[in-house]
């Protein structure tokens, strides 16, 4: 599948705590200040600098998908 550049990338974590710093894959020197942050009831979290959304696999946002 192609990375649409307006979607969001999504991570999904095995902890509730994680960190980003925005570098990704394609553009790993390109990012932000490294933010931590706290997965809660909703089982997902999404940086407030680049919109990554990480989700707790298992938790309520897990749709199940199976995980690489």
């Amino acid at each position: 599948m192609k990375n649409d550049l307006y979607v969001p990338e999504i991570s999904y974590v095995e902890t509730p705590r994680v960190a980003c710093d925005g570098a990704s894959d394609q553009h790993p020197a390109l990012g932000h200040p490294r933010v931590y942050l706290q997965i809660d009831e909703t089982g997902f979290v999404e940086c407030g600098y680049c919109d990554k959304r990480f989700v707790l696999k298992g938790g309520a946002a897990d749709e199940g998908v199976t995980h690489g």
